[in-house]
């Protein structure tokens, strides 16, 4: 009697096993570099109206409308290799290790990937990396560093492997290939990490000439003059009039003149001879122009995506994520990169289809942050989220189940200011309304009221009109260093 119940038990928990694994979504997570919410049609940012006239994100923006986007989604260190670390672990950059763009995840932290191999989800990477760790992906394929636009090597367990053609159209193929070889009886997550819109923003050849016949509007803080503002703004070494070179990021010059992707800029550049402040519009336009491009063929592949797991009979159980490392500037602040505390720099966004949950057009207001994904994933995969994440899974935001003590404020922190464009190294806190800066090494604060001031012109750290704000502030920022135990530097946030 006991055998028979102690086998009908068994049994019982057998099947509830396979059952609920058999329930666990596919993942596709779709991931560019410096994608900047100002180009995605499907935000109200301030290129929004002009991408979806132009229609440059068609895709991208489907998926939008299917599924929801977040409006207030944030990183914690606006920086290529820092924001994907804090994607793998959930953790802040002081705690996972990786502070700026040469240094490994830590030793024996804890990443998601291998946590859903451990549950039997079939995963893997293919595209843009750039960590010094060895990927955890059961299957990678890999570009070394930045990797190349054109004709790129691909490393794998395997070795390395040239591929002929344009990186984004072979980026997409690879992990489509992939996805159809799986076996259909377990769950996969797909990382698909695309190196577009990163610098030197090399179009395809399809798009060589696209948008030629139309002008880019300008941002109103195109010649910003960084006034009213601390000292970092004006020494940084990120701006378009003087930092964005004319050969290898606007390809003008004599080695170009006669390559069909740039033989028309360098005609036109040789016939106005732009100087002073209209040397700065053109460089804006051929710069933007090139960018949109490279997110042109970012949403090829979105589209591609979309329509292999319609093909496939997946589109029903399969999560389709699509985000980037961290935000961009498209000339606002007469700036490129990203790297600050400031607005364009640290949103990121965050655009989910998942069918059956997220009610199609939903705009999600809460806080989210970068940190947050790994323990999200976790939940997705009905997966125990370990204990000690920085993150939070937002899975309870997307079922319309925000709890109460969701975080109004985040995080934020910068190390890098020995790597290029020469930002100073800074800290601070984002809220739904301010944010705060502290320029720790030299001293200096920033304070700006985003609702009055959202282009962040003025700071009004001194004004004795926001003391009481000032002082709330600092003690959020303050709060929040205690609770991620962030002690690394930097002094006092007080």
């Amino acid at each position: 009697m006991l055998k028979t119940i102690l086998t009908s038990a068994l049994l019982g928990l057998t099947l509830a096993t396979q059952s609920h694994a058999a329930a666990r979504p596919n993942i596709v997570f779709i991931y560019s570099d410096d994608h900047s919410l100002q180009t995605i049609g499907a935000y109200n940012a301030r290129l929004s109206q002009f991408c979806r006239e132009q229609n440059i994100t068609p895709n991208i923006d489907r998926l939008a409308a299917t599924g929801g986007l977040f409006v207030n989604s944030f990183c914690g260190n606006s920086l290529c290799s820092p924001s994907r670390a804090s994607v793998l672990t959930g953790l802040h950059s002081h705690a996972n290790g990786v502070k700026t763009l040469n240094q490994p995840i830590n030793k024996g932290v804890w990443t998601f990937p291998t946590a859903l191999r451990e549950v039997g989800y079939q995963t893997a990477v293919i595209g843009k990396w750039h960590l010094e760790t060895t990927p955890d992906f059961a299957d990678w394929w890999i570009l070394p560093g930045q990797g190349d636009y054109l004709d790129p090597l691909f490393i794998s367990k395997s070795g390395k492997e040239k591929r002929s053609g344009y990186v984004t159209d072979i980026t997409t193929d690879m992990a489509l290939d992939w996805l159809k070889k799986q076996d259909a009886a377990k769950p996969f997550f797909l990382a698909i990490h695309h190196k577009a819109p990163h610098r030197n923003w090399v179009p395809p050849l399809r798009y060589a000439t696209w948008l030629d016949d139309v002008t880019v509007p300008e941002p109103a803080t195109l010649l910003d003059d960084y006034d009213h503002r601390a000292s970092p703004a004006r020494s940084q070494q990120m701006s378009i009039s003087r930092d964005l070179t004319m050969e290898s990021d606007l390809k003008v010059g004599a080695r170009f003149a006669a390559n069909p992707l740039y033989a028309a800029r360098n005609v036109d550049f040789a016939a106005k001879k732009p100087v002073g402040d209209d040397l700065t519009r053109w460089k804006y336009q051929v710069y933007l122009k090139d960018y949109l491009r490279c997110v042109k063929a970012v949403d090829d592949g979105v589209s591609k995506v979309l329509e292999t797991l319609k093909s496939e009979g997946l589109e029903n159980n399969t999560i389709v994520i699509y985000s980037s490392d961290q935000g961009f500037y498209m000339g606002e602040h007469g700036w490129y990169d990203k790297r600050w505390i400031y607005e364009e720099s640290i949103h990121m966004p965050f655009i989910i289809r998942w069918p059956g949950v997220v009610k199609a057009g939903t705009r999600f207001e809460p806080f989210i942050q970068n940190i947050d994904y790994a323990p999200t994933f976790m939940e997705m995969a009905a997966c125990e989220i370990p204990a000690g994440l920085h993150g939070k899974s937002i899975v309870p935001i997307l079922r319309s189940e925000t709890p109460a003590d969701w975080p109004k404020s985040v995080y934020y922190r910068y190390y890098d200011k020995n790597g290029a464009h020469n930002v100073a190294n800074h800290y601070g806190v984002r809220t739904g309304r301010h944010t705060l800066a502290s320029y720790y090494e030299t001293g200096e604060w920033e304070l700006f009221d985003n609702e009055k001031d959202p282009q962040q012109l003025r700071s009004v750290y001194d004004d004795p009109t926001h003391a009481k704000t000032l002082a709330e502030l600092k003690t959020e920022l303050a709060r929040l260093r205690t609770l991620y135990q962030d002690n690394d530097g930097g002094g006092p946030a007080n």
